[in-house]
Order: structure tokens, then C-alpha cells, then sequence
């Protein structure tokens, strides 16, 4: 006979890795085929899947009742799934400068090619 989720949310607070493990093992597909709804990519459904459980793992005693568990954890992969949108739409708001654009920032080591030619010119 299996152990519920709240019996092993329970142990899993105590320290129990591996009580963890199995609940990740049964909530696993579950949280995945969520977030895959929302992005609509493995990939980024993947990599949102293990920022959800390790959340989920370092916030575990903050669970007040364990038999709301998996829907507790629905809550942080949503959650999770905002906080990327808001930083991806940080980062296309802060779009990199072009090459040549990062190049002419770059301090040079010897005096300025206009300061060069001013020389010559000037001799």
C-alpha cells in the first residue's frame, strides 16, 4: 500500500529526500503537462518544472496543511511561469546593443583616431 501525498509531505519536512523523491515521481507529469500548456515548449517547460521543485523543496515547511499539497505546487509553477514572463519581458525591453555598436564602447588602450589625425594635420 502507498503512502499518501500528506503522509510523505509530512516526512519530507523532517528531512526525508527520498520522501521527496516520490512525491516529485507523482507530480512530475502532472506539473510538466501544466506548464507545457502555458509555454507551449518542452524545453522551457522542463527547465520551469525544476526551478518549480526546487521552490517547492526549499519552501516545504511553509505548507500549512499537506494534503493540499499538489495544489500548492500548482500555485508555485504558476507563479514560476510569471516570474519568467516578467524577466523575459525585461530582457526584450533591455535588448543588447548591435556588435559594432558594443565595439565603439570599448575604451582603446592609445590615444583616439581623431586625436591622431588632429596630430598630423597639425604638423
Amino acid at each position: 500500500m502507498s503512502e499518501t501525498d500528506a503522509a510523505l509531505v509530512v516526512r519530507a519536512r523532517d528531512g526525508d529526500r527520498a520522501a521527496f523523491e516520490d512525491l516529485v515521481r507523482r507530480t512530475a507529469r502532472l506539473v510538466f503537462a501544466r506548464l507545457y500548456l502555458d509555454t507551449g515548449r518542452s524545453d522551457r517547460a522542463e527547465d520551469l518544472l525544476q526551478e518549480t521543485f526546487l521552490l517547492a523543496f526549499r519552501s516545504l515547511r511553509r505548507l500549512t496543511d499537506p494534503a493540499r499539497f499538489r495544489p500548492w505546487l500548482l500555485t508555485i509553477a504558476h507563479n514560476v511561469l510569471i516570474d519568467d514572463a516578467r524577466k523575459a519581458t525585461r530582457q526584450k525591453r533591455l535588448a543588447p546593443l548591435s556588435t559594432e555598436m558594443q565595439l565603439s564602447r570599448i575604451p582603446g588602450v592609445g590615444p583616439r583616431p581623431d586625436e591622431v589625425a588632429q596630430r598630423k594635420a597639425s604638423k
